[in-house]
């Protein structure tokens, strides 16, 4: 992975070069940001930079034996611990188990979450983690030798969250590594870290991507319609992984059901705004959560029309924006449904029994409508 195949983030991209030209690269770094801003491809992006044997000022050469086996995650000294499950017949819960499979994860998906991870590895409802044995095994490889003379070594562990109380294995390794070693954490949930490695670290935060990164980059990566890839961009509210969900997953024949569905809610006719919502629960987990972010988009475009009386798009569905915007839905009301289609696109992201959630969704959405909260639910 190269610094020029990250979607956006010049901002990080100047502050790691500025440190790395200055001479100034801790030894233990923080690669932080939300779902989706591509915090594993820009550690990626790091440790190619660094294993370079032909580095250029802003980005690694990408033609090297070096970068050819960083690309591939298969540079000797690129060390990677993720997330993972126990596989049967094993004792220990090692990423050595599943590099192969990840390495194809990465090829095929630099963008996906963890919950993609897991669920390719078979993990079904199980929760991963990065157990014990595997920090022993990262002290380890780490005090062998660089097979590179003078090279650097690198250890990239993805989503620290996942080490819980495990973690302090690894405090030594983070406080005084061995000599010309980098470490690369990256992540997304900063409160999910133990404080004793927080304070270790120093950080680079990723931001939410700008919709014309995210429109630019359809454009060129997936040879996406501009048109198309402005109206996806606009929905992905900074995520690229979402992004590239809603243009796999279309979502252009969703007005009518939402159309009918918020009908329904509006005159309170509850059976039929269940039928609605057992309609949607055919679709699959991806149908479903393109669903759920199609009408948080809507009402954003609500609240964004009713304080400028601009929105960017057209026919129907301005016309649909228009039309909730004159009812007499309070701002409140409007951002308690946003956040119980949040919140129900997480439960569905993680298999929650669709019917159900799409049911309570339903219960909150009508008692939004009324100015009521159902704090049950929440």
């Amino acid at each position: 992975m190269r610094f020029s195949q990250i979607v956006g983030q010049q901002a990080a991209k100047e502050h790691f070069l500025n440190m790395w030209h200055h001479q100034q690269l801790p030894h233990a770094l923080l690669i932080h940001g939300n779902e989706g801003t591509g915090v594993l491809p820009f550690a990626l992006a790091i440790s190619q930079f660094i294993l370079c044997e032909n580095r250029q000022s802003a980005d690694a050469c990408g033609q090297c034996p070096a970068c050819t086996q960083a690309s591939k995650l298969a540079h000797p000294d690129l060390n990677i611990s993720f997330p993972s499950i126990k596989p049967e017949k094993k004792k220990e819960n090692l990423s050595t188990y599943y590099i192969d499979d990840f390495r194809k994860f990465v090829a095929q998906s630099p963008y996906g979450t963890t919950f993609d991870w897991l669920q390719s590895t078979g993990a079904e409802n199980k929760q991963g983690n990065i157990s014990a044995e595997e920090c022993r095994s990262m002290i380890e490889k780490l005090a062998l030798k660089s097979h590179v003379e003078n090279g650097y070594k690198i250890l990239l562990v993805w989503r620290p969250e996942f080490l819980g109380k495990e973690g302090n294995i690894l405090l030594k390794l983070i406080e005084e590594p061995p000599a010309r070693t980098i470490l690369i954490l990256a992540a997304e949930v900063l409160e999910q870290i133990l404080p004793t490695i927080l304070s270790r670290v120093q950080r680079i935060k990723l931001l939410p991507l700008r919709q014309e990164e995210i429109a630019q980059a359809l454009s060129d990566r997936e040879q996406t319609d501009v048109h198309q890839a402005q109206r996806i961009a606009m929905m992905a509210s900074g995520n690229f992984h979402t992004a590239l969900q809603l243009l796999h997953h279309p979502v252009n024949d969703l007005l009518p059901a939402t159309k009918h569905w918020f009908n329904m809610l509006f005159v309170r006719r509850g059976i039929d705004a269940s039928k609605a919502m057992e309609e949607q629960a055919k679709e699959g987990r991806e149908g479903i959560k393109n669903f759920l972010i199609y009408v948080e988009h809507l009402l954003q475009a609500v609240i964004r029309f009713r304080y400028t009386g601009q929105c960017r798009l057209g026919g129907e569905e301005l016309d649909f924006i228009q039309k909730l915007a004159k009812t007499p839905l309070t701002q409140a009301a409007i951002e308690q449904m946003i956040d119980a289609l949040n919140r129900m696109g997480f439960y569905i992201q993680r298999n929650a029994n669709a019917k159900i959630q799409l049911q309570a969704l339903n219960i909150e959405m009508m008692y939004a409508i009324q100015n009521k909260k159902v704090s049950s639910l929440n």
